[in-house]
């Protein structure tokens, strides 16, 4: 038999943990930054100047920020399962804490595209951290950040239905579900496979009755494993 497949989606929650702002709480970057002014289509196309620096700041903040525990222990699982990593987040911190699976359904902030190529990513411009407004890849072609933003599709949304629909074990970590078309993942879980929430906040979902741990990742994610293991 092969190893047993967990299905991870991880949002925001997870990665809160490596001093890196949430969108949604009290303290969060939202508070400071409003979204229709940094992080959606129509200000993409509006004042771009804004969206591109608000991109820069996050990703400065993101070179700063370690891989915490929550990361390792989903990375360390794969010792022993099959690991699949659906994250909300724009960050890398899955894959420098070593996760070989993962796939970004909002984008990547250490990677660039190009206005025409929006789903297509490419490295950023001369290894730097910035992007600005008519800056151009090697082809004369305009980048921008490689975000997917309010208003744009989710172009892996369907690999990830799929990824879900073949889980062994589903578990949300960090994610308010309020995010669509994301949160309707739940609805892909198959019949009859355990479902678990690890978040501190209580969390619901039309779609799906799971079981939540209500810690922070980290600790929730040590309860999870006693529980895989015993």
């Amino acid at each position: 038999m092969g190893k047993k497949r967990i299905v991870v989606l991880t949002g925001a929650g997870i990665s809160a943990e490596s001093g890196l702002s949430t969108f949604r709480d009290a303290d969060g970057l939202w508070e400071n930054h409003p979204v229709a002014e940094v992080a959606t289509h129509e200000a993409l196309e509006r004042n771009p100047k804004a969206v591109y620096d608000f991109a820069n700041i996050l990703r400065r903040n993101l070179q700063k920020a370690e891989p915490n525990l929550g990361h390792r222990l989903l990375a360390e699982l794969e010792k022993d399962y099959e690991v699949v990593i659906l994250t909300q987040n724009i960050d890398d911190l899955h894959e420098r804490a070593g996760s070989s699976n993962v796939l970004h359904l909002h984008g990547e902030l250490m990677k660039a595209c190009t206005i025409d190529r929006p789903n297509l990513p490419v490295p950023l411009p001369n290894d730097t951290l910035e992007i600005n407004p008519g800056d151009k890849d090697e082809r004369g072609h305009l980048l921008r950040p490689f975000i997917v933003y309010f208003g744009e599709d989710v172009p892996n949304y369907t690999k990830a239905m799929k990824e879900t629909e073949k889980a062994d074990l589903f578990v949300v970590i960090g994610s308010s579900l309020n995010v669509y078309p994301v949160a309707g993942l739940l609805y892909y879980v198959p019949d009859g496979v355990p479902c678990y929430v690890i978040d501190p906040k209580p969390v619901q979902s039309p779609y799906r009755k799971f079981e939540q741990i209500q810690l922070s990742a980290s600790e929730g994610m040590k309860v999870l494993i006693k529980r895989l293991r015993s």
